[in-house]
């Protein structure tokens, strides 16, 4: 019995193994509540002192990745990581102020890459899928509400040339 609790031990250590884990930084100094971690295909944000608060996205549906840096951020060596995802609760991610910004880009690329490989999500699957979009909105759209053609006589007119 001691082996089977064990096996189960080690399986909950290996699936809760860290990828990556930082705060948000001021200059460079790790001085912040907010902090950041990537495990068991989620990306966990912790933010708050006395109150606090935690919101997770599955990485596979994470959309795009893009990295900021300001002045004073590339002297500190840190950076503003934006994750556009398709979350309805939470469509932009902002990872504010990471210590070694374009590192943890291609880490986050790599690990969404993984987490579709091992889901089945193809990459195809996610297109369009952007919490921006709602199929709700555009149902009552139909063909005949696009039947509008230029007529072709005038449609090299310019009402500019009138005043010629």
């Amino acid at each position: 019995m001691e082996n089977t609790e064990k096996e189960m031990n080690n399986e909950v250590e290996e699936k809760g193994k860290c990828v990556w884990k930082d705060r948000k930084h001021h200059l460079w100094f790790p001085f912040s509540f907010t902090k950041y971690a990537v495990e068991n295909g989620r990306l966990y944000t912790t933010k708050g002192f006395l109150s606090s608060r935690e919101d997770e996205c599955m990485l596979y549906r994470i959309l795009d990745i893009s990295v900021t840096r300001t002045l004073p951020q590339r002297l500190f060596g840190t950076g503003t990581i934006e994750l556009n995802t398709r979350d309805r609760s939470n469509p932009v991610l902002l990872l504010e102020n990471v210590k070694r910004p374009v590192k943890v880009k291609r880490l986050l690329s790599d690990e969404i890459d993984k987490e579709r490989r091992a889901r089945g999500v193809d990459g195809k699957d996610m297109y369009g899928a952007s919490s921006h979009y709602d199929p709700i909105e555009t149902d009552h759209l139909t063909d005949t509400d696009h039947d509008f053609e230029p007529d072709a006589d005038h449609q090299d007119d310019d009402p500019m040339d009138d005043r010629l």
